[in-house]
């Protein structure tokens, strides 16, 4: 159950609509997910995170699928299981195929684990390893 309320279109604002629209034009659907109506309850945070989104997860050198993937991993690490289900959606969609889904998965789970294990164990870093 959302802690917040799920602005939907007939209550939106002018800014928030606006930013609604460009959602859909972006993503070229009409559907405006439930991140973005929890986030319109303050429209300056929807803007700026829409805004900073686009610029992020947009052309670059990384390869769109491979940030959809990074974000699936980090959304692992911090326990999001909205934003694991709505980037897995959005990597599925850029071509994600279910081999890739369950070595992803299986790199997540080994990271984990090591990362636990160096921890626990206190390693310090290789000089090597330092810029």
């Amino acid at each position: 159950m959302a802690t917040t309320k799920l602005i939907q279109d007939g209550e939106a604002s002018a800014e928030v609509t606006a930013v609604f629209d460009d959602i859909r034009k972006v993503r070229g659907t009409d559907f405006v997910n439930n991140f973005w109506r929890a986030l319109a309850n303050d429209p300056a945070a929807l803007k700026a995170t829409w805004e900073e989104i686009k610029q992020v997860m947009g052309p670059g050198s990384i390869d769109p699928l491979v940030k959809e993937m990074i974000y699936v991993a980090v959304s692992t690490a911090n326990g999001c299981s909205y934003c694991i289900h709505s980037h897995t959606a959005s990597a599925r969609a850029k071509g994600m195929s279910e081999e890739q889904h369950s070595e992803l998965l299986r790199v997540i789970g080994l990271a984990g684990k090591t990362n636990h294990m160096v921890n626990a164990m206190q390693v310090p870093v290789d000089p090597e390893f330092t810029v």
